[in-house]
């Protein structure tokens, strides 16, 4: 039986799910080409059942929390997707419901054509998210696509910041040329947060 009620006790419990289950020490070359001493597998935490349902909870409260009042959530395969459809099921357990797209690295060659799947229209209010932002590239490419399709995103959500390699900046800057006016981000945690609650699971000898 878990207790996890309050968004602050939500938002604890994904810590330490994300510092145990996801976090590594060691050396690592990041997507972006660069090397770090640690790395962060989101998706090890987004898809365990306990973590997808905290997810869920957490981007759903921050969503209602900021009056966002979007129709769907979505993001760019692969690391969006646990976030994406935790999020959904979430609503469908405290309605209202929102639906939830994953936008294609590359359109489809068959069928429809799609790069956008799910149940999104023009002029839909949506949410895009993320796991981990470090150069924010898979963001600004999901943000993009939801642009081309006519969707007007409300929020930017990510798991976790790396804060490195400008990704935050690099955002702020995509979302002034092509939105206009502040880009509306949040990320829920850093990666420092993350570290220091592995250290202090995991204490190194």
């Amino acid at each position: 039986m878990h207790a996890a009620d309050s968004a602050t006790d939500v938002r604890d419990e994904l810590l330490t799910l994300l510092a145990r289950q996801s976090f590594r020490l060691g050396s690592f070359r990041l997507s972006s080409g660069g090397i770090s001493d640690y790395y962060i597998d989101c998706r090890v935490t987004t898809l365990a059942a306990r973590g997808a349902l905290l997810i869920g909870r957490l981007v759903l409260g921050a969503l209602r929390a900021d009056g966002a009042e979007v129709a769907a959530v979505g993001g760019l395969t692969l690391g969006a997707d646990p976030i994406v459809v935790a999020t959904a099921m979430a609503s469908a357990l405290a309605p209202p419901e929102i639906g939830a797209f994953i936008v294609r690295k590359q359109e489809k060659a068959h069928g429809t054509g799609r790069r956008i799947e799910g149940a999104v229209r023009p002029g839909m209010p949506v949410a895009i998210v993320d796991d981990v932002c470090t150069t924010a590239a898979s963001t600004m490419e999901a943000l993009d696509a939801a642009w081309q399709a006519g969707l007007e995103v409300r929020r930017v959500l990510c798991l976790v910041e790396r804060e490195e390699a400008g990704g935050r900046q690099r955002l702020r800057e995509f979302w002034e040329a092509r939105a206009g006016g502040a880009c509306p981000f949040t990320a829920f945690f850093t990666a420092a947060e993350v570290c220091a609650r592995h250290l202090a699971l995991e204490p190194r000898s």
